[in-house]
């Protein structure tokens, strides 16, 4: 059975693993689980992601800065009664980055799946 990820390109080169295009600021696994909780909650509290990732305050901080950098959320700080709080937000290209890694993992999984392995004769 002929995969299309094996079909040459124009050039006739051989075409690249679907690995090869994951993008490595958004696959990075926290910052996916970031990409995923903003995505699902619109809008989230730093403390909300820091227990659901099981983070530091400083490590998810980290992980927000580069995402922050790439343009893919925004960060808005401010109160909530007396407590300083801040929120972080998927911006349209934090939505955009974070549909094309799933539709990447898809094509790897749908990859994986149908490879016909000895142990499945």
């Amino acid at each position: 059975m002929s995969d299309p990820a094996d079909t040459p390109t124009p050039d006739g080169s051989a075409p690249a693993h679907p690995v090869t295009d994951l993008d490595d600021v958004v696959h990075q696994r926290v910052r996916l689980g970031i990409l995923t909780i903003a995505h699902e909650a619109r809008r989230v509290e730093f403390g909300f992601l820091r227990t659901q990732l099981e983070l530091t305050a400083g490590n998810l901080s980290k992980h927000l800065s580069v995402l922050e950098a790439a343009g893919l959320i925004g960060v808005e700080k401010g109160y909530q009664g007396r407590r300083g709080r801040t929120w972080i937000t998927l911006t349209p290209a934090g939505h955009t980055a974070l549909a094309e890694e799933i539709a990447r993992l898809k094509a790897l999984i749908a990859r994986v799946e149908n490879t016909d392995t000895p142990q499945d004769r």
